[in-house]
């Protein structure tokens, strides 16, 4: 029930499909007043929340390294399951969660809530519909003040068990996951990973090169000791399509470029193509309770869930080794 778990617990108010009750947290004085306000039950543990029998799921925004072991629990008392990104920090314990979900017959999903913007939707059926072209390439990055925002004890500057890579568990999976939705998955990685600023916590500064399986590539970078930016653009050989601003929890505007044919050395204008506000976190916990409600798995196993996790271990190897590494998951 920290920040991000307040947020959530907002986003969905007034839904009909998915509705808090409950919560737990290690410090509750700070989200006393929070719950009483939603009308939530302040639970003691997670334990006593896997035991209240009018829970039928569980929404963990906890700390990188616990969610594996919480999401197996959660399956194992007949919870469904989402949790915020990444889904865990190995793919062998991400394998093991996805693994339990479905021997127990509970749905789990991960809080990649850029697969709800109506921009990037776009982008996807103009790849699949050919109006970009075949896909090239793709090259994005997520960057901010996120080193400056916390104390040096904080779990976020927790570079060995928390947030391997720097800005990567916690923002550059986000893009990751972006890239695997239009491009599937990627078959190797050669990652760079430098802390610059200050004299602890998490690195700062990291960039990747992607190789697709498809045979497109890629760019990543995260650099989280900077200002607020956020972009990706997809090349196609008929044109591309960019997303891009400070902000990127409202809805987003999408740049598209084509090629004209019949004069490929005319310079064309980008045109803006506009979508209607939409809250990504309310529709992707919605999208969540639906199919859990249905029966229907949303991250199973050797889905892409699993394989961002997989990319995520091959940079650290990479960095740490200065090598490119082969993802096999």
């Amino acid at each position: 029930m920290g920040t991000w778990g307040q947020h959530l617990v907002s986003s969905v108010q007034g839904s009909d499909v998915i509705h808090f009750v409950a919560a737990t947290t290690q410090t509750p004085a700070k989200a006393t007043a929070f719950c009483e306000s939603r009308g939530l039950r302040m639970l003691e543990n997670y334990e006593a929340v896997l035991a209240d029998r009018e829970i039928d799921g569980v929404v963990l925004a906890t700390p990188h390294s616990a969610h594996a072991e919480q999401i197996i629990a959660a399956a194992q008392a007949r919870k469904h399951v989402f949790v915020e990104k990444p889904l865990g920090l190995s793919r062998q314990s991400s394998e093991r969660a996805v693994a339990a979900c479905a021997e127990h017959g509970v749905t789990l999903a991960v809080g990649y809530n850029w697969r709800f913007q109506p921009a990037l939707r776009e982008i996807k059926r103009q790849l699949d519909d050919g109006r970009l072209g075949k896909l090239l390439h793709i090259e994005g990055n997520f960057c901010g003040p996120s080193a400056y925002r916390f104390a040096r004890e904080h779990w976020r500057h927790d570079a060995a068990e928390e947030v391997p890579a720097g800005g990567m568990t916690g923002r550059g999976v986000h893009v990751v996951d972006a890239m695997l939705y239009l491009a599937g998955h990627i078959e190797s990685v050669s990652a760079q990973s430098l802390r610059q600023v200050q004299d602890f916590g998490a690195d700062d500064t990291t960039s990747m090169l992607f190789r697709f399986k498809s045979g497109a590539s890629g760019y990543l970078g995260t650099v989280i000791a900077t200002a607020e930016t956020w972009r990706m653009q997809v090349f196609g050989s008929k044109g591309w399509a960019e997303v891009g601003d400070v902000e990127h929890l409202t809805a987003w505007n999408l740049r598209l470029c084509y090629l004209d044919p019949r004069n490929i050395l005319v310079k064309q204008k980008p045109i803006v193509m506009k979508f209607e506000p939409t809250s990504t976190e309310r529709a992707e916990l919605e999208y969540f309770a639906q199919a859990a409600m249905a029966g229907r798995g949303i991250a199973v196993p050797g889905g892409d869930e699993v394989h961002n996790v997989a990319v995520l271990e091959a940079i650290v190897r990479s960095a740490r080794e200065d090598s490119r590494q082969r993802i096999d998951a």
